[in-house]
C-alpha cells in the first residue's frame, strides 16, 4: 500500500526565500553539532537511530514551509527585515499570525501524525520580546537590542529552537533561594566583564538533542531575594558544559507495514548547565525579577495557544482512528457509535475555536507584539489534557480487544500462518486483509504500545498541568464581573451596574 512520506524523503523542489532553509540543509547543520548528548549511560550520536524519528520531524517543517499543499501558512513576512520568513522564526505581530500559527500546527499535526515540537522554540521567542522590551523600558539595559540581534540571526539562518523553562525544582515547597542546594534553579553564578556563567538543570527540554539553539527562560515569578536566577538567554545547543541527558520515544517500527506514523518519534532532554558562559549579546534577562516572572507565564501562555492547534489535530487523528475502527468492525452506523463521535468532534472543534477565540480577543504588547487571551487559551488547553483519556477509552471500545491482542506482524507474512490471519481478521468482506492488518496495527501503535503510553502521560502534562490551567484560569477571569451579573439579576443593589453579557477583559502582563 502506499503513503505519504514525509516532504524530506519527496525530494521537494520548490523556490525557497533565501531566509529558509531545506529539511536537508538542517540534517546537514545537525550532523555537524559536537557529540553532547548521553542516552542509555552512552554518549550518542544525534543521529543515533534511536533519535532519527525527532529529527524527521524537524526535517519535515522545513520543506511543509514550501509545499504547496499547505499553502504558504508555513511562511510570514519578518517585521525586522521584510524577507519571507519561516512562520516558526517570527514574532506574532497581529491577530492574523496568531491564527495563521494556530491553522499551521494543526496542518502540521495532522500531516506527520503527532507532536511537531518546534512550536517551543517560537512561543519562547514571543515571550522574550515582551520581556526584553518591558525590562529595558523600566531598567534602562539593553536586553532587546541583543535579542533584536539573536532573532535576524534565527531568521537568516532558519534556525531550530527548543525551549528550557521547567527547573528542577528539589522541594517544591520551596522557594529558589530557599533550596539547600541553589543550582535546583538554574542561576547565575558569576557576572564578568564579557558575559556570565550560569549553574543548573532545566528538565522535559523536547527535541533538544536536535535542535540548534536552547533558550533559556525563567520557570516562575521571582522575589526581589531571587534575582540570581532571574535569566533568560541562548546558547548553541552544543555549548562547552551543556550536557543532554536524553529519552528517546519512538512508535513501533514494521518493516514490512511501513507507514507515516511510524515515521515520527521524540527525544526529552535533562539539560544540564556545568558553569556555562554565556555571552552578553546571548543574556536577555539578568536579574529582573517582574520580567522574569512575566517571561515565564508569557511563555506558558503561548504555548497554549499552540496547543489549540497541536491538540486539536491530535483529537482529530483519535476521532478518525476511531471512525475507522468502526467501519472496519461493521458498526458504523450503530447510534452508540455516532455518539461517541459526536462527543470527540466536540472536543476537536471547541479546542480549535478557544484559539481563535484567544486570537480574536488578542492584545498588543507595548514591544508590538500580539498576545492570545489567557482564559480561551487555557481553557482550550485544560479541555485537550482532560479529553485525552476519554479518546483512549473510545477507541479501545470501538476497536475492540484486538488492539491488543493483533499477533506479530511477520506472521502475517509467514507461508503457513497468513492464510489464517488473512481469513480470520476480517470483518467487513469488502475491506481487503492488508488494510484491516494496517488499521489495527494502527490503533496498537496509538494505544498498546510504550509509544501510546507516553503520548497520554505527554497529552495530560504538556504545556502545563491541569492544576496550573485551572489556577489560570481563575486568576484571569473578572470572577467579581460575573458575580454582579448575577446580583443584577436577583435585584441586589450593585455599586457599578452590569451592563453587557461578557467578561471584562483583564490584562494582566
Amino acid at each position: 500500500m502506499a503513503c505519504r512520506k514525509f516532504p524530506g524523503d519527496r525530494g521537494l523542489k520548490f523556490k525557497r526565500s533565501k531566509k529558509m532553509i531545506s529539511s536537508s540543509e538542517y540534517k546537514e547543520r545537525m550532523a555537524k553539532l559536537k557529540s553532547n548528548v548521553y542516552q542509555g549511560g552512552n554518549l550518542v550520536d544525534r543521529f543515533d537511530p534511536s533519535i532519527t524519528g525527532g529529527i524527521d520531524v524537524i526535517a519535515a517543517t522545513y520543506d511543509f514551509a514550501s509545499d504547496p499543499e499547505f499553502a504558504g501558512v508555513g511562511v510570514a513576512t519578518s517585521h525586522l527585515t521584510g524577507e519571507k520568513i519561516n512562520r516558526f522564526c517570527h514574532i506574532h505581530q497581529n491577530m492574523a499570525d496568531l491564527l495563521a500559527k494556530q491553522k499551521m500546527t494543526r496542518l502540521y499535526c495532522q500531516e506527520i501524525g503527532g507532536c511537531i515540537q518546534r512550536c517551543m522554540g517560537t512561543d519562547a521567542l514571543n515571550a522574550l520580546s515582551i520581556a526584553s522590551f518591558e525590562a529595558d523600558a523600566q531598567h534602562g539595559t539593553s536586553y532587546y537590542k541583543h535579542f533584536t540581534e539573536f532573532m535576524k540571526k534565527v531568521q537568516k539562518e532558519d534556525l531550530a529552537l527548543v525551549c528550557a523553562q521547567t527547573d528542577v525544582k528539589g522541594n517544591r515547597a520551596w522557594r529558589p533561594a530557599k533550596q539547600k542546594d541553589p543550582d535546583l534553579y538554574l542561576r547565575v553564578v558569576e557576572k564578568r566583564p564579557d558575559g556570565i556563567i550560569v549553574n543548573g538543570a532545566k528538565a522535559h527540554n523536547s527535541c533538544s538533542a536536535y535542535a540548534d539553539e536552547i533558550v533559556v527562560l525563567p520557570t516562575r515569578n521571582m522575589a526581589a531575594d531571587e534575582t540570581d536566577w532571574a535569566v533568560a538567554f541562548s546558547v548553541p545547543a552544543d555549548t562547552e558544559g551543556v550536557y543532554l541527558i536524553n529519552g528517546a520515544f519512538n512508535p513501533p517500527k514494521h518493516p514490512r507495514l511501513s507507514s507515516p506514523y511510524c515515521r515520527q518519534g521524540e527525544s526529552h532532554s535533562l539539560t544540564v548547565f556545568d558553569h556555562v558562559f554565556v555571552p552578553w549579546e546571548r543574556v536577555f534577562l539578568c536579574g529582573e525579577a517582574e520580567q522574569a516572572g512575566k517571561a515565564a507565564l508569557l511563555f506558558a501562555l503561548y504555548h497554549r495557544h499552540s496547543y489549540t492547534g497541536c491538540k486539536a489535530a491530535v483529537s482529530e487523528i483519535f476521532t478518525g482512528a476511531t471512525a475507522l475502527a468502526a467501519e472496519y468492525n461493521g458498526i458504523a452506523n450503530a447510534q452508540h457509535v455516532r455518539h461517541k463521535l459526536a462527543d470527540m468532534i466536540q472536543v476537536v472543534d471547541l479546542i480549535y475555536a478557544s484559539g481563535i477565540a484567544a486570537a480574536m480577543h488578542s492584545v498588543q504588547a507595548a514591544s508590538g507584539t500580539c498576545i492570545p487571551d489567557s482564559n480561551y487559551c487555557n481553557a482550550g488547553r485544560m479541555l485537550a489534557g482532560e479529553a485525552i483519556y476519554g479518546e483512549y477509552e473510545a477507541l479501545a471500545a470501538i476497536a475492540g480487544g484486538l488492539a491488543a491482542t493483533l499477533p506479530h506482524e511477520e506472521d502475517f507474512f509467514n507461508e503457513k500462518t497468513r492464510p489464517y490471519l488473512e481469513k480470520y481478521i476480517m470483518r467487513v468482506p469488502e475491506i481487503p486483509a492488508e488494510n484491516q492488518h494496517r488499521a489495527f496495527r494502527l490503533f496498537q501503535d496509538m494505544m498498546s504500545s510504550a509509544w501510546g503510553g507516553h503520548k497520554l502521560i505527554d497529552a495530560l502534562h504538556g504545556g502545563g498541568s491541569p492544576v496550573i490551567e485551572k489556577v489560570a484560569i481563575y486568576r484571569d477571569h473578572n470572577i467579581e464581573h460575573s458575580k454582579n451579573i448575577a446580583k443584577r439579576l436577583a435585584g441586589i443593589k450593585i455599586e457599578d451596574s452590569t451592563k453587557g453579557i461578557f467578561r471584562e477583559k483583564r490584562s494582566w502582563y
